[in-house]
């Protein structure tokens, strides 16, 4: 397929662009500043420039595409989530950006659209599994990605295709785990909510055979990432990567106060399949069950850096 993606050189989308690029497929990727050029480059796709912003400007760039990936966010590292207005331009990424996506692709007669979500728009279910079938809690914090889902649900007739991926929280190599294994390593509480909850994660590894698999799913919303994780276990496991010893912390009543109300969804209990994706499209984790190892590469580029 001729693939043009956008959020080529995010956490996702470099992972995205080489497993599309293995596997076949003919990848533009949006750049939407010269500093992206060389790294889409080497990534294996063809950079040009385009803004999600500009309904014109993405028309021209889907024409003659097969499909269109949509990766694009702005997550802010850490505690900077709590800083006023540090999630705007995420939030205007996930409605605006969503929508002109969508509308260019409509106009430029693209037939299947793939958009990126997360899984912890979902409301607490304990105990329970949770499937595409549950129902989800929409707050301030995860409104802007269920607009973004709602645009994509639209988009979808007999004639197109739309696919939502509701991505696990994601560890491995990315800045956020870095920034977690070094609060841990510093004796900080790295625990969200409830030691007893489930958390749903997926592994960087997995993130680009998931974007290539989404191309050939049907038309629905999809959860993709391994088996969920007791935050315990989870918490556990930082402690052991970091060499902070013991079986860490969790942030208490007041910090998960100062840290904002994004901080809610990732504390509620999540115990979710992925079976439904796995069904569709064949797609399986590299990593299918959390454990220690899952920061092995992240702590040895950390060991290289200093």
């Amino acid at each position: 397929m001729k693939v043009v993606l956008s959020g080529g050189t995010g956490v996702i989308g470099s992972a995205a662009v080489p497993a599309l690029v293995n596997a076949g497929h003919r990848v533009v990727a949006l750049s939407r500043n010269p500093e992206n050029v060389k790294v889409l480059s080497e990534l294996g796709a063809l950079p040009l420039p385009g803004d999600l912003f500009d309904v014109d400007s993405l028309t021209d760039l889907y024409k003659g595409a097969d499909a269109v990936i949509n990766l694009a966010t702005h997550v802010p590292v850490g505690y900077a989530g709590a800083l006023p207005g540090s999630w705007r331009e995420h939030d205007r990424l996930r409605t605006t950006g969503v929508a002109n996506v969508v509308e260019a692709a409509r106009r430029a007669g693209v037939r299947r659209v793939v958009q990126e979500s997360v899984s912890f728009v979902y409301a607490d279910h304990g105990d329970d599994w949770i499937t595409e079938q549950d129902p989800i809690e929409i707050t301030p914090s995860t409104e802007p990605s269920c607009v973004g889902e709602s645009h994509v649900q639209d988009y979808a007739c007999d004639s197109r295709v739309g696919v939502v991926l509701r991505f696990g929280s994601i560890l491995g190599d990315d800045p956020l785990t870095r920034f977690w294994l070094r609060a841990a390593s510093h004796g900080r509480p790295v625990g969200i909510g409830r030691p007893e909850s489930w958390a749903h994660l997926v592994h960087t590894d997995d993130l680009g055979s998931a974007v290539v698999a989404a191309l050939h799913a049907p038309s629905g919303v999809y959860n993709v990432g391994s088996e969920p994780v007791l935050r315990k276990d989870l918490v556990a496991g930082f402690a052991e990567a970091a060499g902070a010893g013991g079986q860490g912390s969790f942030m208490g009543p007041m910090m998960r106060r100062l840290s904002g109300q994004r901080i809610e969804p990732l504390t509620r209990s999540l115990r979710i399949s992925s079976d439904h994706f796995e069904a569709q499209t064949g797609w399986r984790p590299s990593r299918p069950e959390f454990d220690s190892e899952w920061f092995d590469v992240t702590v040895a580029v950390d060991h290289a850096v200093h």
